[in-house]
């Protein structure tokens, strides 16, 4: 498009995140702007933040910092921040960056093409944080880079829980859910565009429903999804332990299109840490779901997070969650030091691990965790998988890169033209994190083709 200007943004956190800044991306074309790799080319500079743990809020505000020379440089480049910092900081941010143009929170992305226009018209600044009833940014229709076969879908926003660790609620506001037939088109349209599979988001996916006056819940929308959505692969996150129904691990055994994967963060197998964090469910619970989770499905993936050094976390309270851990051996694990989020519960806690504790438990955590990887990865050696096909692998142009439904990355030569299909792989090497293959079938039929009814052509 002739007389474009570009646009950069990066990214920090959550999937959530991911999407938000597609849709950026997606409200701002209106606007003229392309989106540009490289932020030297760059006319608008958009950075998407999170606060759920300090290393990322860090890297924001040195990414900010070096973004000031650019400025410097160009100063018609216009830079803003959205995103959990942005809620959380508002007009101070401006006083921290005074190179700043614009701070817009969690509720405003819908707003971002108003303040940018109000910025360039008047040579002020926007800042605009606060909440609304209805995120109106929620059903933004994002249209997928070319080659794309991955997606996301914001089913809900906001969360109830307030766990003691974490500011989500207070930063992305209270639970509220989107029309099951809204989700439903707009996968619909993801899917005529070139999307197999897509991940349903939300803070809580368990919790679907409970703001719309009707009978929907997460069980059936993943039903209904799959009966009528024309996907050919579904994953969602996040889930929390106290809301995982029984009518949702039986959606793993009657959706065939659910892929066998669930990431169910435990946090501490310590129930005293668990009351502490307000997180509703004991170890012995949470063990119980895992159990039901293998009943349905034999070779689900169970993915989670780990959280060491939260205050009052003592040597046995430490030991109760590598005994969780050697008890259900993860796929995989996210482990972190607890930090200190402002406004938060745990903030008031005096009980405070030791940062030298708090290193040395994650060590721990991190190695057992790579064990249990190697040894799940292992057991797949031998076995045929069924893969989604991305893209090329990053090292090598003459390697495809795909994944199990058990969210598994396998690297496999093959030629580029079984990019966005699914073909069949025997897995050949396991590493801590990838599998490598051996292309064995592709298949002729994609979209709403079951497997069952597929044809597979052998290699």
């Amino acid at each position: 498009m002739a007389g474009h200007k570009n646009l950069y943004i990066r990214t920090f956190g959550c999937q959530m995140n991911v999407h938000d800044s597609e849709q950026i991306e997606e409200l701002l074309k209106e606007k003229g702007y392309r989106r540009t790799d490289n932020e030297k080319n760059a006319d608008l500079i958009i950075i998407n933040t999170c606060s759920i743990r300090e290393k990322a809020e860090q890297k924001a505000y040195s990414l900010l910092g070096r973004f000031r020379k650019l400025k410097e440089i160009n100063p018609g480049l216009i830079i803003g921040i959205g995103g959990c910092v942005a809620q959380q900081m508002g007009a101070d941010l401006i006083k921290k960056a005074p190179y700043l143009d614009l701070v817009f929170g969690t509720h405003n992305i819908h707003r971002l093409p108003a303040m940018l226009q109000y910025v360039q018209k008047n040579g002020n600044r926007a800042v605009e944080t606060s909440f609304h009833e209805s995120v109106k940014s929620l059903g933004i229709q994002t249209l997928p880079r070319h080659g794309r076969v991955r997606s996301y879908v914001t089913i809900m926003q906001g969360c109830n829980n307030f766990c003691s660790f974490c500011v989500v609620p207070y930063l992305r506001g209270r639970e509220e859910s989107r029309d099951s037939s809204d989700i439903i088109n707009e996968i619909k349209f993801l899917a005529d565009h070139g999307i197999r599979e897509i991940t349903l988001l939300g803070q809580n996916v368990n919790s679907y429903g409970k703001t719309l006056h009707n009978s929907s819940n997460f069980p059936s929308l993943l039903k209904k999804i799959g009966d009528e959505a024309g996907i050919e692969r579904i994953r969602f996150t996040t889930s929390h332990p106290k809301d995982l129904s029984d009518d949702l691990i039986a959606c793993f055994a009657e959706v065939d299109s659910l892929c066998k994967h669930i990431h169910l963060p435990v946090q501490s197998g310590s129930d005293y840490i668990l009351q502490r964090m307000n997180r509703h469910y004991t170890s012995k619970e949470y063990l119980k779901k895992v159990e039901k989770l293998r009943d349905v499905c034999s070779n689900i993936s169970i993915t989670s997070d780990i959280i060491v050094g939260f205050p009052g976390e003592k040597d046995n309270d430490f030991q109760k969650t590598i005994d969780l851990m050697e008890k259900v051996r993860f796929d995989n694990t996210f482990s972190f030091k607890y930090s200190v989020r402002s406004g938060t519960a745990a903030e008031r806690y005096d009980d405070k691990v030791p940062e030298s504790v708090k290193s040395k438990r994650l060590e721990v955590v991190q190695s057992l965790q790579k064990r249990h990887t190697l040894e799940s990865n292992r057991a797949l050696e031998g076995r045929v998988e069924d893969i989604l096909v991305e893209g090329y692998s990053k090292n090598k142009r003459t390697d495809v890169v795909g994944r199990t439904g058990t969210n598994k990355i396998v690297n496999f030569k093959a030629s580029g033209d079984i990019i966005g299909t699914i073909v069949r792989v025997k897995i050949t090497k396991a590493y801590i994190n990838s599998l490598r293959g051996k292309l064995i079938a592709k298949r002729r039929g994609i979209g709403n083709v079951s497997r069952n009814e597929s044809i597979w052509f052998s290699y």
